[in-house]
Order: C-alpha cells, then structure tokens, then sequence
C-alpha cells in the first residue's frame, strides 16, 4: 500500500474535487482517494506506488495542474 499527496492549483469547489476524483480514481491499482479542496491537496492511496506522471496526466484530464508532491 502507497500513500501520496499531492499539490493540485485550479481546485475552488466540490465539482473541481468530484472531477479530480473520479480521474485519479481511474488510475489502476487506486484504492482511495482524498480532496482537500482548501488546501489544494490531493492525497491518493494505491497498491503500489503510482508513477507521478500518471498522476499530473489524469488531474489535466480534470483541468486541473499537478504542482508537485507535498
């Protein structure tokens, strides 16, 4: 099991955590999902650690930017 959290910037409601969500949940081997849409925090728990890569790829799907790893 891998946790991260990630900086997301553009996130201001629970539509923008809904998109992110449902795109980084789609990621194989997601397991859990967590917006923290105040503090632009996107923390996500899988079966092994996921490549950053996918990550920044299904939050621009969601219109969002990946700013880094917290």
């Amino acid at each position: 099991m891998a946790t991260t959290t990630y900086s997301v910037t553009g996130m201001t409601c629970s539509h923008c955590a809904n998109a992110v969500t449902t795109e980084v949940s789609a990621l194989p081997g997601v397991t859990a999902v967590e917006v923290d849409v105040p503090a632009g925090a996107v923390t996500v728990t899988s079966d092994t650690p996921l490549d950053e890569s996918a990550v920044r790829a299904a939050v621009d799907e969601a219109g969002y930017e990946l700013a880094g790893v917290r």
